[in-house]
């Protein structure tokens, strides 16, 4: 896996590579001046200086546990979605609500999300990257201390709403850390995103559990204990500093800087290529978070599954959590081996996690396929399972290639966006699923996750191998 993963890093050419020098370009969609500007200074706020040459004992250190914080924050975004699914039947039965009804709360998630994307970039250069990671936990752990006490239905929908501000926050300044990295940091991305599954994984384990006692909702004061020790761990590492005085804690130098007098709010937007990587993280998270949320429902109602069903969210997530470590190493193997057979694509050093994403999703359907037509409940759980596995390196994959084709000095704002708004499939997709399985039943789940495979593969598609130079 070394071997494979040295010779990806030596060969590929970075974001960084690709746009260093360039002091005028045009943004697709508009010119203007969005070029690193030369001589810029590496000095930030604090009277820190540019990093030493070498990486001290320290540095090592605590990069070390700046990805660790990181890493903690994308657990409580995947506990967050893994709570849902195993408690979704029993929210039903206790507020007496119907499909259609429950999934408000996807609706108002949704809006806590896009709030959250939207408000993240400006609020990025106005408070910086420690205290927006501190803050995303904190709202978080209030949402989880309204529904702890089961308030009434409209209450419940409004902390969701809360739930996702703070999510999409947390969300998008942790991707935009990791991706600013410079050692390893595609390996770095997987492990960030494993740490998601676990979360996951973790949640509807407990959550089956309450789901079946009558205080149902004190698994929210369960998840409010994590979401306190995001808060404390967020607070103690990063200590409220910027973005650019973190990397400089770790030795690495501040991200350039465009010479635009426009906002960067203004500049990522014309980015084509961002959008497009956007709507498929949204399909994506859509997908991921419907079939963790309503796999349960399915089960009970299509195959006759009991309360137990609920672990088998935690197969999917399971195997999500795997994909995302186990993957690392077929991508890189995939990588060489494209290289060495195919002359014609030496150039192209992306094609293989660009091409991997293609294998995994046929696969999928494939498994998606064998859930739906195959009356099986043990069969069934374990293709979730499976599907799991293929479906996670999705995500790191899709933040790897952002990193490649996108201006190396607006990489942070734009993934902090593409991970925001496509936070909002979490909600999107499994609010239409409930309007789907209220008019046609919950059977419908699995034709509607086949065509959202099909329509990712389509977007991927779209995303172009190689970055796009601006002369």
């Amino acid at each position: 896996m070394s071997n494979a993963m040295e010779l990806e890093q030596m060969t590929r050419p970075t974001a960084r590579q690709n746009y260093t020098g360039s002091t005028k370009g045009s943004v697709e969609g508009g010119d203007t001046e969005v070029g690193p500007a030369t001589g810029a200074s590496s000095t930030v706020e604090g009277g820190q200086g540019t990093p030493p040459a070498e990486r001290t004992r320290k540095m090592v250190m605590t990069d070390h546990l700046q990805f660790f914080a990181a890493c903690w924050s994308m657990v409580l975004a995947g506990w967050n979605d893994g709570t849902t699914g195993p408690l979704l039947p029993r929210i039903q039965q206790v507020y007496h609500v119907n499909y259609a009804v429950v999934s408000l709360l996807f609706v108002c998630a949704c809006i806590g999300f896009i709030s959250g994307a939207l408000i993240n970039v400006p609020l990025s250069e106005r408070l910086g990257f420690g205290k927006l990671m501190a803050l995303g936990s904190a709202l978080q752990t209030i949402a989880y201390a309204i529904d702890s006490p089961a308030p009434p239905f409209p209450v419940l929908c409004v902390a969701y709403a809360i739930n996702g501000v703070g999510m999409a926050i947390q969300d998008a300044q942790a991707n935009g850390y990791v991706a600013s990295l410079k050692d390893n940091s595609e390996a770095k991305m997987g492990f960030l995103h494993a740490a998601y599954g676990l979360g996951a994984l973790a949640a509807p384990l407990v959550s089956t559990q309450f789901s079946q006692k009558k205080h149902w909702s004190f698994h929210y004061l369960t998840s409010m204990g994590v979401g306190l020790s995001s808060v404390i761990i967020q607070i103690a590492v990063f200590r409220f500093r910027t973005h650019d005085e973190c990397l400089l804690r770790i030795g690495l130098p501040v991200q350039e800087k465009g010479s635009s007098t426009e906002s960067n709010f203004k500049q990522i937007f014309r980015l084509k290529n961002m959008h497009i990587l956007a709507v498929f993280i949204l399909v994506y998270v859509g997908v991921e978070v419907t079939i963790g949320g309503w796999i349960v429902s399915y089960v009970i109602d299509e195959r006759g599954g009991g309360p137990d069903s609920g672990y088998i969210s935690s197969g999917f997530f399971a195997g999500l959590m795997l994909g995302r470590l186990v993957l690392l190493w077929v991508n890189a193997k995939v990588i060489v081996r494209v290289r060495n057979s195919i002359a014609l694509l030496m150039s192209l050093p992306q094609i293989g996690e660009w091409l991997a994403l293609f294998i995994y999703a046929l696969l999928a359907i494939g498994l998606e396929l064998v859930v739906w037509l195959v009356p099986s409940l043990i069969g069934g759980g374990v293709a979730v399972s499976l599907v799991g596995l293929l479906l996670g390196p999705f995500y790191p994959i899709a933040m790897n290639q952002a990193a490649r084709i996108l201006p190396a000095w607006l990489l942070t704002p734009s993934i902090g966006w593409i991970a925001g708004f496509g936070q909002a499939g979490s909600a999107v997709l499994p609010f239409i699923t409930g309007a789907l399985a209220q008019s046609t039943g919950i059977g419908s789940l699995q034709p509607f996750l086949v065509s959202m495979m099909g329509f990712m593969m389509v977007l991927w598609a779209m995303v172009p191998r190689k970055a796009t130079h601006m002369d």
